[in-house]
């Protein structure tokens, strides 16, 4: 997240929308937590309600930076991973999920869209690798991104969910 608060510098004078995808960095560079030894489930837990903490004040903080910049904006969550082992894929995805629950809330909380990458990018095709969207899933994302550039309701202030 750091990353976009830099680039915040850099937006065109003439842009006229933003689309803000961040926190797969952010969540990568925790995961190692999904490996470590726990005593109990709700140790476990604990760690993970830790990081959602964290994670959801930087997320916040830096979508309100996001939206000082006054343009319409929509967001994007984070897509699913797509690991070789059935039950690593299992444990990171439950894990992004308690980060993505963090992106919901606060795009509704302040009337963003999301585009929900989880959903549009769906098949293993879509990937280049575990965790980088392929061409194909880059062109499902372009068709979201136009979707909700010339189907959305600005005005509206409206949280609403881009699926396609």
């Amino acid at each position: 997240m750091a990353g976009v608060r830099q680039q915040l510098d850099s937006v065109p004078a003439d842009a006229t929308h933003l689309v803000v995808s961040m926190g797969g960095n952010d969540a990568f560079g925790v995961s190692s937590v999904l490996d470590a030894p726990s005593r109990s489930v709700a140790d476990a837990l604990l760690r993970l309600a830790e990081i959602r903490e964290q994670f959801c004040l930087e997320y916040r903080s830096t979508l309100d930076a996001v939206l000082a910049v006054k343009l319409p904006t929509a967001v994007c969550t984070i897509y699913d991973v797509r690991y070789p082992s059935p039950e690593e894929r299992r444990i990171v995805v439950t894990a992004l999920s308690v980060l993505n629950d963090c992106i919901t809330r606060a795009a509704a909380g302040r009337g963003v869209p999301v585009i929900d990458l989880r959903i549009i990018c769906d098949k293993d095709c879509d990937f280049a690798n575990a965790i980088e969207p392929s061409e194909q899933g880059g062109g499902k994302i372009a068709a979201a991104i136009v979707s909700f550039l010339t189907k959305h309701e600005f005005r509206s202030g409206r949280a609403e969910l881009i699926v396609r």
